[in-house]
């Protein structure tokens, strides 16, 4: 969910294997839709619509990298199975869990006071009208509510992708 800390495990984990030598990308939730022009709302559909949109792109590109990372939120269980299926067998999900307080005292963006005060609707997992399905398919959870463990969610993060690319 936004705020959950994707982006910032995911530009370590750049930083980290990019100095080993590794090519990597990272797609990032907040810009894949401006950078490859895709013009989606934050509706159900238009959620799995951008899921599938980015699940392909990645499916071109995954020979001309040693890793893809893709930090965005993808909430619902069924989408992440039909994900799975589309590009296996290295496609690994990693739940990066936060609770809503921890959230909302993040809050980098605003969005959660900015729902709460009713200038957004349809927050991702905040809104009844766009719920988080919990995965429960996943190959590693971060539980990243606990900011002093920072450091050891992001090797964490790492280890399991090294650990993946050895397999």
């Amino acid at each position: 969910m936004s705020g959950s800390g994707k982006s910032t495990l995911a530009e370590y984990a750049y930083k980290k294997m990019s100095s080993k030598g590794l090519s990597v990308l990272v797609l990032d939730g907040d810009t894949v839709r401006d950078k490859y022009k895709i013009k989606l709302s934050f509706g159900h559909d238009d959620i799995k619509k951008n899921n599938i949109n980015v699940a392909n792109f990645c499916k071109q590109e995954r020979y001309n990298y040693d890793v893809i990372i893709v930090s965005m939120i993808s909430p619902i269980e069924s989408m992440r199975v039909v994900l799975r299926k589309l590009l296996s067998p290295k496609y690994y999900l990693i739940y990066i869990s936060a609770n809503i307080e921890t959230l909302k005292e993040r809050d980098v963006k605003g969005l959660y006071k900015m729902a709460d005060n009713g200038e957004i609707t349809g927050l991702i997992g905040y809104s009844e009208r766009n719920p988080y399905d919990i995965p429960v398919d996943f190959d590693l959870i971060v539980d990243t509510n606990n900011q002093s463990d920072l450091n050891k969610s992001k090797n964490m993060f790492v280890q399991f992708i090294l650990q993946k690319l050895t397999i």
